[in-house]
């Protein structure tokens, strides 16, 4: 178990919203999930608490457990062999960390880390794919989630390399808040340049950009988004893209 991922209990959820300790349960692949399904899953959850920037998941390791986010978010990050990284996805509480192993595979190319404490359901990998032999809709739920993520990748793999850092980090901003929920969002200079694949410098005059304009508020280690429609307005269209398929797609299988 990692050092930041503090075990609290086994989950013995007795409803599809709370488990036996009073965990709210707010991921939105499990809340609706129908009844049986969750109740054949439920003994099998385990509530964690995540802190910041600790790694779930390395790359090229092999994945022992899933986690369904409850609260918090997750950077899913490709590594290159210097060392140096960018963000690919970011997962908050609509998804799933640990997508390979649904589709059979040991390990993963990514790296996803934590951008805040949170909390969340973990599920060990040989009792995950048991489960799915007895849930077909929790399965439906993974793979359309896996879809999602994969096109959330693929536009922020454009994103990186058509558009300039002010932009990038507006929607930076905004997919972060529309995941973590609230105005203040747990960020340094530093780790943002990772994220988005720039130099620190560059991430400092753009953030300096967005606070003289009035979008958002900086001190060290948060960002406060102070005009969220303006800042929509200064993001790039890969934030609005990314939104409106994520859409489609869900009233596609409503």
């Amino acid at each position: 178990m990692g050092k930041n991922v503090a075990r609290t209990s086994k989950s013995s959820v007795t409803s599809r919203r709370q488990d036996g300790d009073g965990n709210q349960v707010r991921n939105l692949i499990l809340h609706d999930l129908p009844h049986q399904e969750f109740a054949h899953l439920a003994p099998h959850l385990e509530f964690v608490r995540l802190s910041l920037h600790h790694v779930i998941h390395e790359a090229r390791e092999t994945i022992k457990s899933g986690y369904f986010l409850n609260d918090g978010l997750g950077s899913v990050l490709t590594v290159q062999p210097d060392g140096k990284s960018v963000e690919v996805g970011l997962i908050g509480n609509e998804g799933f960390i640990g997508l390979p192993v649904v589709f059979g595979f040991k390990t993963s190319g990514l790296r996803v880390v934590t951008q805040g404490d949170g909390t969340g359901f973990r599920v060990g990998v040989n009792a995950l794919k048991n489960i799915l032999e007895h849930c077909p809709e929790l399965e439906r739920r993974l793979l359309r989630y896996a879809m999602i993520l994969a096109m959330q990748s693929t536009q922020l793999a454009a994103c990186n390399r058509l558009h300039d850092v002010v932009e990038r980090l507006a929607r930076w901003l905004l997919m972060s808040q529309d995941r973590i929920g609230g105005k203040i969002l747990p960020l340094t200079q530093e780790f943002l340049g990772q994220m988005l694949g720039a130099r620190r410098a560059s991430v400092s005059v753009a953030a300096s950009a967005l606070q003289k304009a009035g979008m958002i508020a900086y001190t060290r280690g948060n960002v406060t988004i102070v005009d969220r429609s303006r800042l929509e307005d200064a993001a790039c269209d890969c934030y609005q893209i990314i939104r409106q398929q994520t859409s489609r797609w869900q009233s596609e299988t409503a």
